[in-house]
């Protein structure tokens, strides 16, 4: 495990620049050995992903499945399956209806890579708001997978540079197979482009402040067109109730 004094850089970092990059050593270090040991098999989960059918643009290069928790200090408890919504605010394109995703099965929301996370993401969250006070949190979990093919582009982010309308997101990547491109763009409130980066590495990870930074996802293209192509990746999104 990092020491305590990484781990408070991580907060630091987090709470003065609005994001953090982890690269995937340092991700599995934090969270855990058992976690580690088990990455493998958690990777699998996204092999089984419902297609998106909500899709306004037409596509059907996205798959997902989604959940929603309650994190506390008495720990991390599943809701009831909800639909995703987002007002067309923060989502042009698909925001303004519930979107009835198919459900996170049992197996990945108990899985130890899952409950690390969510653990992880709690705890460095709160740390970084330094308010007063137990959190309280609304969380949200989607698992994606972005294919792309001769027949349709794979757009990670189609509503393009974005808020998602929380407090804090974790992004993830899983797995790139057989697919270029796709940098993670990143941008301030006013819509101005920062900089990017790739996720590239399977624990790669970003951390970022929603209210802050805006991020967004280039299209992917397959290496190979005679082969399958996709970008699975995890987001977490935390709002304080």
């Amino acid at each position: 495990m990092p020491s305590a004094e990484a781990l408070e850089a991580i907060i630091l970092e987090l709470r003065g620049n609005g994001l953090i990059r982890l690269e995937a050593p340092l991700t599995l270090r934090l969270l855990g050995e058992d976690a580690r040991a088990n990455w493998e098999s958690f990777g699998a989960f996204w092999s089984d992903l419902g297609t998106d059918l909500y899709m306004a643009d037409g596509g059907r290069y996205r798959r997902r499945r989604y959940a929603a928790f309650t994190g506390s200090e008495e720990g991390i408890t599943r809701k009831p399956h909800q639909p995703h919504y987002q007002s067309r605010d923060y989502n042009t394109l698909n925001g303004g209806v519930q979107r009835w995703f198919e459900p996170v099965t049992t197996e990945t929301e108990h899985h130890r890579v899952t409950r690390s996370i969510l653990a992880l993401c709690a705890a460095i969250f709160a740390a970084a708001e330094a308010r007063s006070g137990q959190a309280r949190w609304s969380i949200e979990f989607h698992q994606f997978r972005i294919e792309t093919s001769p027949d349709h582009i794979g757009r990670p982010t189609p509503e393009g540079l974005h808020r998602d309308g929380v407090d804090w997101v974790f992004v993830m990547l899983l797995r790139r197979e057989n697919v270029r491109d796709g940098l993670t763009v990143i941008g301030a409130p006013d819509g101005t482009k920062c900089g990017s980066f790739l996720l590239g590495d399977p624990g790669d990870a970003v951390l970022l402040d929603d209210h802050r930074i805006l991020h967004g996802v280039t299209e992917i293209h397959a290496v190979d067109p005679a082969l399958p192509a996709y970008r699975d990746v995890l987001v977490v999104t935390f709002v304080r109730e």
